[in-house]
């Protein structure tokens, strides 16, 4: 009998819990520095400030550099709805491809409008060079902007590489508005990301970064959930300044985000 657990749809949920929680405790981080800010000065008289004063400095600049403002307006506003896809694991950007070709082929144009294969930069090494590679964010997973209908259903599902929509099969659930910004909001981010990324890769290259730990490494996580477990590296991204660690569980190896002060070396 399968486990419920180990079903497309609980991958994506717990897929999706992890980016949420990134979100939170991003939220958090915010609430907490807006807490231990100082009180303004009540004592200041206000009749000294002259009458046209300007904002302060930089509060434009930062709501106008704000990415996600314009997406969230853009997700909002666009047509169609967005679902998600199960694809052979490998196969998401043929699949993407595909889908876009076959949308012309089968007069899917005007309820197909968008497909997305959100990615990321991680830092690999290989043969003791490190490099910046991209990979798929979530591994198996396609997400469509579409009008449900019989024949965009059908155009989505017979492509090749697909293996049905998540969720009921004939009648599938879009995703909620957080859902779909977790998912995709990564494709706001790619292109300052990147540039941030190729150049913390050049700077190590260049031995201009130290990075003191290596891909295969095991280390002990000195704080957070799994404080006091050992773990093996699995991937390294300097930008971020973040490490993926293969932590055993229940005899099983599960990947671990953390940041590089969580953990230490092995002595």
């Amino acid at each position: 009998m399968t486990s419920e657990n180990n079903t497309p749809e609980a991958e994506l949920d717990a897929a999706l819990d992890a980016l949420a929680n990134q979100a939170d405790a991003a939220d958090a981080e915010v609430e907490v520095a807006a807490t231990d800010a100082p009180a303004p000065d009540a004592s200041a008289d206000a009749s000294t400030a002259p009458a046209d004063a300007a904002p302060a400095e930089g509060s434009e600049d930062a709501e106008a550099e704000d990415p996600y403002a314009a997406f969230k307006l853009e997700l909002r506003t666009k047509p169609g709805k967005w679902y998600v896809v199960h694809s052979y694991a490998g196969y998401e950007r043929k699949v993407k491809s595909n889908l876009w070709n076959r949308r012309e082929t089968m007069g899917a144009v005007d309820d197909i409008f968008e497909i997305q294969v959100p990615m990321e930069e991680v830092m690999e090494v290989k043969n003791g060079q490190r490099k910046m590679v991209t990979r798929v964010r979530i591994p198996g997973y396609v997400l469509v902007r579409m009008n449900l209908n019989e024949n965009s259903w059908s155009v989505v599902r017979h492509t090749p590489g697909v293996t049905g929509f998540v969720g009921n099969a004939h009648n599938p659930v879009p995703l909620r508005f957080k859902e779909a910004f977790e998912m995709l909001k990564s494709t706001v981010e790619l292109e300052p990301v990147l540039a941030k990324s190729k150049a913390a890769a050049g700077a190590a290259e260049a031995g201009n970064v130290e990075i003191d730990f290596e891909i295969g490494e095991t280390i002990t996580i000195k704080s957070g959930s799994f404080e006091g477990l050992p773990g093996t590296i699995s991937e390294i991204n300097p930008a971020a300044g973040k490490l993926t660690v293969l932590v055993s569980l229940f005899e099983r190896e599960t990947p671990v985000e953390l940041s590089f002060d969580q953990v230490t070396k092995m002595v």
